[in-house]
C-alpha cells in the first residue's frame, strides 16, 4: 500500500499546532546566480520540532543565514557582521551564542582587531551580514556558519529535560 500524501493524513490538534511552529523558508532574488538560504539545507535540529526559547530560535535561523551568506564569499573573503540602530560598527565573525530565554550574543572583532562582544535581546535583533578581506592574506577564510551548524547536531541539554 502507497503511503498517503501529506495532504491526505489527518493530524491531531497538537499535530497541526506542533508543525505550524516549525520555521518555513522562502526567498526570491533578483540574481538567479545568488543563491538563496533552501530549506533542503537546513541542519536536522532545525527541522526538529519541539518547544524553543526565542534566542535558540533566533541562533538557529542566524546560523542558516551566516552559513549560506559565506557559500557565497571568495577565499579572500570572510563573514563580519554590523548592528543597525546605532553605532557599533562591524565585527568579524568569531562566535555566536544565546542565553534562554531571549539573549543572543556575538564574538568577534572589529577592523583594528579589538576584541568585540555584543550582547543583544532577540526583540532588538538586526544584522547585517558584510564581506571582509581575510585577516592573514595567505590563511584559509574562516567559516564560522559551518562550524556552528555542526554545533548544532550536537545534542544541547534543555533546561525542561534535565
Amino acid at each position: 500500500m502507497q503511503d498517503p500524501s501529506p495532504h491526505d493524513q489527518i493530524a491531531t490538534a497538537a499535530e497541526a499546532e506542533e508543525n505550524d511552529r516549525l520555521p518555513r523558508l522562502h526567498e526570491v532574488h533578483a540574481d538567479p546566480n545568488r543563491a538563496p538560504a533552501d530549506e533542503a539545507t537546513l541542519p536536522a535540529a532545525l527541522k526538529k520540532p519541539g518547544r524553543k526559547s526565542p534566542a535558540r530560535w533566533a541562533y538557529e535561523r542566524l546560523i542558516l543565514y551566516i552559513q549560506n551568506f559565506e557559500k557565497q564569499l571568495d577565499g579572500d573573503q570572510e563573514a563580519a557582521m554590523g548592528f543597525t540602530g546605532g553605532d557599533a560598527g562591524v565585527i568579524r565573525i568569531e562566535g555566536l551564542g544565546y542565553f534562554d530565554p531571549d539573549i543572543v550574543t556575538f564574538y568577534g572583532s572589529d577592523p583594528a582587531g579589538a576584541r568585540t562582544q555584543v550582547i543583544q535581546h532577540v526583540s532588538q535583533l538586526n544584522v547585517l551580514l558584510r564581506a571582509m578581506p581575510k585577516v592573514v592574506a595567505d590563511e584559509a577564510p574562516q567559516r564560522i556558519g559551518f562550524r556552528l551548524a555542526r554545533d548544532l547536531e550536537s545534542p544541547v541539554e534543555d533546561a525542561d529535560e534535565a
